[in-house]
Order: C-alpha cells, then structure tokens, then sequence
C-alpha cells in the first residue's frame, strides 16, 4: 500500500517460491524491520513535537483532516472558507499521491495553499509538514494564519498512525461510504477528536443509521465530538464552524503571548 511506512512489506515467502523443510527462523530479518519502523516513528514523533511547538509559537490552530477518498474533504473546507474566511484566516496543505486540484481548488478561494504530493506514500508526515507550512508561509497571506488545515492523503490506515503536530485530528466518514468504518477502522477513531459524519443530504437514498455509527465511534473513543451535516446544504454545517470559531478562540488563548 505504501511506498515509505513499511505496510508495504512482503513476508518473506512472498520473496521466493521455493520450498524448504530446513528449521531455520527468519527473526533476524523480522527485528530489522521492526528496528527500522520504530526509528521511523521515533523521527516523526519528534518532528510532530517540533511542529506543534512552532505552531504554538506562532499562535497557530493546526488540525488534521483524515478520510477514505472521496468523504468530501475538499468540499468541506471550500464551504468552510466561504462561511468563516473573513473571520479566520485559514491556511491549507493539501496532501495527495498526485496532482495539484484541491490546492488549486482551495486558492481559487482566495486562501493559501499549498500542494503536497507523496508520490507513492498512502499519508502525510511530520517532516513533509514541517517543509510545507514553511512554504504556505511564503505564500500570499501565509503568513497571517489563524487556522491551519491538514488535508491528508484519502486514507484511513497509516494517516492514523502518523502524528504531524495538530491540535486536533477529525475523521470523516461520508454516508456512501456506510456506517461501518469507526469498526473496520478503529485506529482512526481512537486517535481522533472529532468524528463527522457527512454529506447528510444523501441520508434518503443511503442504510446509514446515523446512531449506530456515532454509537460505535463512541464505544471506541467515548471522548470522540461528533458532528453530522451536509456541507452542501448547509443542514447542521452551523455546529462544525461553531466549533472551528471556539477551537481557535480556546487553543490560542492558552498559548503563551
């Protein structure tokens, strides 16, 4: 699945087809694999330390929007910048394997943005946001945030996985995905603050018991804030920028001046 978190790796029969009836274990080859991964995670667990301590420097609100592709990420912060834009000064970095769009569907709004392509890693992480947030910076009113969203790449495995340095971590799920994802996907839940549920305007045409899937998160997560509207109609919309409004009020107002 992923070109640098290791998920990708074969076992070690997958590397040749030949039997062998010889007792020897392959441990050697499994704790380097281990060593490795936890050099990774130990590196970004450092960095996402760095990260957010800059970002409390600079009395910036950093959050970290995770979701399978196609859960309405993008359209979400475009309705967001269009209803809150004027009172926050919001800042985006675009996570995605390839191409451009949604930073330039962000900057078709007026906000700046910038595009991070991993080119093969199935998520973000801390040293990629490290040298992207010094690039949105440098951008066209970069360098009046108030509000930094993370798009991640459309995943909801290693994304969960990864610390970046935000303040808050929401999981969407969009009701065609199903109500199922908080028990496939547990990680991505217990690692979250908030939940949202979107697209709700589908909820006619779609079996998305709405309780049950808050019910599960919960059971996972019980501290979880959920949220369920339809960014597109607007149904509910009001309950998440109220909560962008008093995240940013709360969080900078405990950093130091």
């Amino acid at each position: 699945m992923c070109d640098v978190c290791g998920c990708h790796t074969h076992s070690h029969g997958d590397k040749h087809d030949h039997s062998h009836s010889h007792g020897h274990s392959h441990s050697h080859d499994e704790s380097v694999i281990v060593d490795i991964n936890r050099s990774l995670f130990a590196a970004n667990d450092a960095m996402a330390r760095s990260n957010r301590e800059h970002f409390d420097t600079e009395k910036i609100v950093a959050i970290n929007l995770i979701s399978s592709p196609g859960s309405g990420k993008t359209t979400l912060l475009e309705h967001t910048i269009d209803r809150i834009g004027k009172e926050i000064n919001i800042g985006v970095i675009e996570g995605d394997i390839e191409t451009d769009r949604d930073a330039a569907r962000i900057r078709a709004k007026g906000v700046p943005a910038i595009q991070l392509t991993t080119g093969g890693a199935c998520h973000l992480d801390a040293s990629m946001i490290h040298r992207g947030f010094h690039q949105l910076q440098k951008e066209p009113g970069g360098d009046k945030i108030d509000l930094l969203v993370i798009e991640n790449v459309g995943n909801l495995v290693c994304p969960a996985t990864f610390d970046l340095g935000e303040h808050r971590r929401v999981v969407l799920v969009s009701v065609p995905e199903g109500p199922d994802k908080p028990a496939k996907y547990p990680k991505a839940f217990t690692t979250s603050q908030v939940f949202l549920i979107t697209k709700t305007d589908l909820l006619p045409y779609f079996d998305f018991p709405v309780p049950e899937a808050t019910r599960e998160a919960l059971e996972l997560n019980p501290s979880l804030e959920v949220m369920a509207f339809s960014a597109t109609s607007g149904e509910g919309f009001d309950i998440w920028l109220d909560y962008l409004r008093d995240l940013v009020k709360t969080v900078r107002g405990k950093q130091p001046a």
